[in-house]
C-alpha cells in the first residue's frame, strides 16, 4: 500500500514534522482500508448525508445577499487560499494523469457554478434548487453504469425514480404557488433552464470527481488540489462583476469575506464528504442519498427565505425519503 506522502523530488516534503506525516498516513490509510467493506459503505452513507446538509446550507449562502455570483466567488477564493499550502507543501503532487482529471473537474465545476448562480439570480430558491437536485441522480446512475460498471438493483432504480420524481414534483408544487405573471418580474423560463442544466452538470461532476478520487493514491491529495484550483475560476468572474457594479450596489468586502469563510468551511464538508463517499461506496447510491439535501433546503427556504410549505409539500418530502430508503436499503 502506498503511503500518503511521497517525495516528488522538489523538496517540498522535507519540512514536514513526523507527527504530521503520521496523522496524514493514518487518515488516508483508514479510507483506503475501508473501501468495499460494510463499514466503508456505512461511512459512505453518513458522509453523503453530511454532504447533503452542508450543501443545502451552502446553497442558501449562494442564494442570499446581493449577488449569487459574488457569493460564489468569495467562497471559492477562500477555500482555495486555505487549501493552497496543503496542496503545494503537504500532500503529494498529482501525477500527469491526475492533473488531467483535475483540469476536467475544474472546467465542469466552473460550468456548474455559473449555471447555479444564474438559476439563483432568476428564480426562487425552492424552485431552482429542487429542479437541479432532482435532475442529477438518474443521470449520475446511468453515467456510473457506463464509466464504472456499477449496477443498481431494480428496487434501487425504482427508488431513484421515486426520489427524482418527488424532488421535481416539489419544484412543480413550489412553482404553482408562485406568481408567474409577467407583472411579478420573475424570469421563470431562464431560471428553470439554468436549473436543469445545473442538474446535468451535477451528474457530470459527480462522475469526474469520483474518477479522480479513485485514481489518486491518496484521496486527500485529490481533495487538496481540487479546492486549490477552484479559486482560479468563479472568483475571476466575480471580481469582474464586482468592478462593474455601481458603487452603491457593491456589497461590503467584510460581508463577502464572512460569507466566503463560512461558505468555504461548508464547501469542504459538502464536496469533500461526497467525494470520499464515492471512493468508499457506490457512486449512484451516494449521489442519490445526497439529494435528501432538498429536505434541508426546504426547511431553509421556509425558515430563512419565508417561503411557504403545505401538506402537499410535506407528502412529497415523505416520498423523497422513501425513495432514498429504497436506494440505500435495498
Amino acid at each position: 500500500m502506498a503511503p500518503m506522502f511521497v517525495y516528488s523530488g522538489n523538496g517540498t516534503q522535507a519540512g514536514l514534522s513526523h507527527s504530521k506525516r503520521q496523522a496524514g498516513i493514518s487518515l488516508s490509510e483508514l479510507i483506503i482500508q475501508l473501501e468495499g467493506t460494510p463499514a466503508g459503505e456505512l461511512l459512505a452513507l453518513a458522509l453523503a448525508l453530511l454532504s447533503a446538509l452542508a450543501h443545502a446550507i451552502l446553497g442558501a449562502i449562494h442564494k442570499s445577499g446581493i449577488d449569487p455570483f459574488l457569493n460564489r466567488g468569495a467562497v471559492n477564493i477562500t477555500f482555495s487560499v486555505i487549501a493552497a499550502p496543503f496542496a503545494l507543501f503537504v500532500v503529494p503532487w498529482p501525477s500527469a494523469e491526475l492533473f488531467g482529471v483535475l483540469a476536467i473537474a475544474f472546467l465542469v465545476h466552473l460550468a456548474y457554478e455559473l449555471l447555479q448562480a444564474t438559476s439563483f439570480q432568476f428564480g426562487a430558491f425552492t424552485l431552482v434548487y429542487p429542479i437541479a437536485r432532482g435532475t442529477g441522480p438518474l443521470i449520475t446512475a446511468f453515467l456510473a453504469l457506463l464509466v464504472f460498471g456499477e449496477r443498481l438493483e431494480i428496487t434501487q432504480w425504482m427508488g431513484l425514480l421515486l426520489l427524482s420524481g418527488a424532488i421535481l414534483s416539489l419544484a412543480w408544487a413550489n412553482l404553482r404557488a408562485m406568481d408567474t405573471t409577467p407583472a411579478s418580474g420573475g424570469a421563470f423560463v431562464p431560471a428553470i433552464a439554468a436549473a436543469l442544466l445545473t442538474g446535468v452538470m451535477i451528474a457530470v461532476y459527480t462522475i469526474v470527481d469520483a474518477y479522480g478520487i479513485r485514481l489518486a493514491s491518496d484521496p486527500f491529495a485529490f481533495l487538496a488540489w481540487f479546492f486549490f484550483i477552484g479559486g482560479f475560476g468563479s472568483p475571476v468572474y466575480a471580481y469582474w462583476r464586482w468592478l462593474h457594479l455601481a458603487p452603491g450596489r457593491r456589497p461590503p468586502i467584510g460581508d463577502l469575506a464572512a460569507r466566503g469563510l463560512f461558505g468555504a468551511l461548508l464547501a469542504y464538508v459538502s464536496f469533500g464528504a461526497i467525494m470520499l463517499a464515492t471512493r468508499l461506496g457506490n457512486v449512484g447510491e451516494a449521489a442519490a442519498i445526497r439529494e435528501v439535501s432538498i429536505i434541508f433546503a426546504t426547511g431553509i427556504g421556509v425558515l430563512i427565505f419565508r417561503e411557504k410549505i403545505d401538506l402537499t409539500r410535506i407528502v412529497i418530502i415523505g416520498l423523497i425519503v422513501a425513495g432514498a430508503v429504497l436506494v440505500e436499503f435495498h
